[in-house]
């Protein structure tokens, strides 16, 4: 009888620590089990070089958000944004694609504007600034074409 208590305890003790490890590895690899906690604006690029899913959204330096997907609308780049709750989004905002220094990721970062007007979930953000190519940059600094 002592024996069966002992593996009883080991067990629960067991099945914690699995659950507790899962857990874990949802936190720290960014994943929500739920979904909840956060909502979808979108918003049109002519160009997100290098941007990627799972990439930062940042305000101020502060990140709101991750990028849940990108896809190909009417000859546009158009990004899933998700949102913390919480976070409202004016409609003058301005959504930029930037990288952190020369060789860095590329991230989302936005900036308030001062509308009264807010976009709602699943609303479309119109002012976008592309992704810089510096590759192209460079080519007409080489070659006299700036």
């Amino acid at each position: 009888m002592k024996k069966k208590g002992i593996e009883l305890t080991v067990g629960v003790f067991v099945l914690i620590g699995i659950l507790s490890l899962s857990w874990l590895s949802f936190k720290l690899g960014k994943k929500e089990l739920l979904g909840g906690g956060y909502y979808s604006v979108y918003a049109d690029f002519e160009s997100i070089s290098g941007l990627r899913k799972n990439g930062e959204i940042e305000i101020a330096g502060v990140v709101i958000g991750r990028i849940n997907g990108v896809a190909l609308a009417d000859g546009m780049a158009r990004v899933e944004m998700k949102i913390r709750d919480g976070i409202e989004l004016p409609e003058d905002t301005i959504v930029s694609v930037k990288s952190r220094g020369l060789i860095g990721d590329k991230i989302i970062s936005i900036s308030l504007g001062g509308s009264a007007e807010l976009i709602p979930p699943g609303g479309v953000i119109i002012e976008t600034e592309s992704a810089v190519d510096f590759e192209a940059l460079l080519s007409q600094f080489i070659f006299g074409d700036v």
